[in-house]
């Protein structure tokens, strides 16, 4: 643990990509086969499931330290993250210094606590913070907590780990997705080829791109496919050893939350992966052979263990296919978009199935005709266009130069903020956390709340205005005079029974401080309801417990 937690030191106290190659390449070359596994695990999002209540973890604090949980939930507010809170109020005295554990000791000693009993875990737990400094204490709460983000993507671990084993980043990314058990997989099995080929399941690293800025910088308009850009949930569709599996682009998998994918295990040919769009889709229309549907539909059905008929038939689900990696068993990623384009388009023929459809190509022969043709892209539920380069390999991760995404300009409405809290992290001395309303009649009803778009200075400033205008105290939650106006972007709008305002909003955001606005100049609900009925849906995002 104490190496663990001298690299997450380095790691959280630099903003250099090479800072933090270098600290994870040191942490590899030196570590067991177990704790490597682990820091990969960790850093993936494979982190397993907590086993010991926060309250608990608050409550043994207070019995240690003698302080009140007033106290304690203030300094949380102060400080915004409950790991480091426990950590700084723990006491540092009589360290055990000379009982160095492993960081995977206490990863399966977590686990092990799962059925245990409280006064079990306690005395784990204490036992613990007795033989760690702070800088441990508070690794260790992170990881009791389940809130380990520490500013490192994959994509840098990935930099670290080819660089220690000398294979390429793309094929050591594809060989730690997919399902594995940090707990009884070693690091050989892990990286090596031998011990990729034994997960049939495992997904291919996603290609994602960039925003474009200039066309003009694309060069020739033959050189490049245009498509829609679709509003779902980026997945994965494959089927190996007779087996269908479906990853989301964050390494979930969720084959069985969409049943209407079953058949294809006995439809699809063996050996192939398929990257799209989960999405829930219409009937044929006038210009597409699918109505695409907002991602408010699709969203009732995210988190269900258990699908109804009538959520089935409220909320269809298709796939937009967008590219083929593996075909026949072998990879195609390095095949030319056009060849794999290709590929593609005689599965999607051969299955024939009316929910399954290959991504359109939009015709055009000139950037200026793929403005106008953009355009219309919120008329037929698209979120703009896609570019790819028709000669371009399928890479890994975000890179620049063959795949741009060109999005349609986002909704705006004007609002004033009422509602404040504090933020967390680097911002937890700061009110970040804003709630805004527009008007309805003489009233203000709240409709979304956002945290960003704001630049440093400026929320600063909206932070002092807040501690000098706080009208009331509720928790962690400040009622503000309704003075400051802000444009809210946002995505989408769909209609909704869980707001007092009766919608909800895609991605809001605030995209500038209307200082030249006063309160009396937001927009109203009726503009809202406006909105929705022209760009939104009135299927019910609902509130519904899973």
């Amino acid at each position: 643990m104490k190496h663990f937690a001298e690299m997450i030191s380095v790691l959280a106290n630099t903003t250099k990509t090479n800072a933090k190659i270098n600290a994870l390449q040191n942490y590899f070359e030196n570590a067991s086969s177990e704790d490597k596994v682990w820091v990969i695990a960790l850093f993936t999002g494979r982190r397993p499931k907590r086993t010991i209540a926060g309250s608990l973890i608050g409550q043994w604090c207070m019995e240690i330290t003698g302080l009140p949980d007033w106290l304690i939930a203030e300094s949380y507010h102060t400080v915004g993250d409950f790991a480091e809170v426990i950590a700084l109020l723990l006491p540092e005295d009589d360290i055990r210094t000379d009982d160095n554990l492993s960081l995977s000791y206490y990863m399966n000693a977590l686990i092990a606590l799962d059925k245990k009993d409280d006064q079990v875990k306690k005395d784990f737990i204490l036992q613990s913070w007795g033989r760690m400094t702070r800088m441990e204490k508070f690794v260790f709460n992170k990881l009791i907590t389940g809130g380990f983000r520490i500013g490192v993507s994959q994509k840098i671990m990935v930099n670290a780990l080819a660089k220690i084993t000398s294979v390429s980043p793309s094929i050591i990314a594809h060989r730690i997705s997919g399902k594995w058990d940090p707990s009884s997989i070693s690091f050989d099995d892990l990286i090596s080829d031998d011990g990729s080929v034994k997960d049939f399941s495992k997904p291919y690293p996603f290609y994602l791109s960039y925003a474009v800025e200039n066309l003009e910088e694309l060069q020739e308009e033959k050189l490049w496919q245009a498509e829609w850009k679709w509003d779902g949930i980026r997945g994965q569709i494959i089927k190996r050893n007779n087996e269908l599996f479906v990853w989301s682009r964050g390494e979930e998998l969720i084959t069985e939350k969409f049943p209407e994918y079953h058949v294809l295990q006995h439809i699809l040919p063996d050996g192939i992966a398929i990257d799209g769009e989960i999405i829930s889709l219409g009937p044929p229309n006038s210009s597409l052979p699918f109505t695409p549907l907002p991602f408010s539909v699709l969203q009732t059905r995210i988190g269900r263990k258990n699908i109804s008929k009538k959520q089935l038939t409220e909320a269809p689900v298709g796939f937009i296919a967008y590219d083929i990696l593996e075909s026949d068993n072998r990879d195609v990623r390095e095949f030319p978009l056009e060849e794999r384009r290709k590929i593609l388009s005689s599965v999607i023929q051969d299955i024939q199935l009316p929910f399954i459809h290959l991504s359109p190509i939009i015709e055009f022969s000139s950037w200026e005709e793929l403005k106008k043709i953009r355009m219309n892209s919120r008329d037929i539920g698209s979120e703009g266009i896609m570019l790819k380069r028709v000669s371009s390999a399928y890479q890994v991760g975000r890179k620049r130069g063959d795949w741009w995404k060109w999005k349609i300009d986002p909704l705006t409405i004007d609002a004033v903020l009422i509602y404040a809290q504090k933020g967390s992290g680097r911002r937890s001395n700061l009110y970040t956390d804003y709630t805004f309303a527009v008007k309805n009649g003489e009233d203000l009803v709240t409709f979304a709340k956002a945290y960003s778009g704001l630049t440093d200075k400026e929320f600063a400033q909206v932070d002092a205005f807040v501690k000098r205008n706080s009208v009331e105290k509720f928790g962690p939650v400040r009622t503000v005079k309704p003075e400051l106006v802000f444009e809210i972007a946002f995505e989408g709008i769909a209609a909704s029974n869980r707001h007092k305002s009766g919608v909800a909003l895609r991605f809001p955001r605030m995209s500038r401080w209307r200082k030249d606005k006063k309160p009396d100049e937001i927009n109203t609900l009726e503009d809202l309801r406006q909105l929705l009925q022209v760009y939104g849906t009135s299927r019910q995002v609902n509130n519904e417990k899973e």
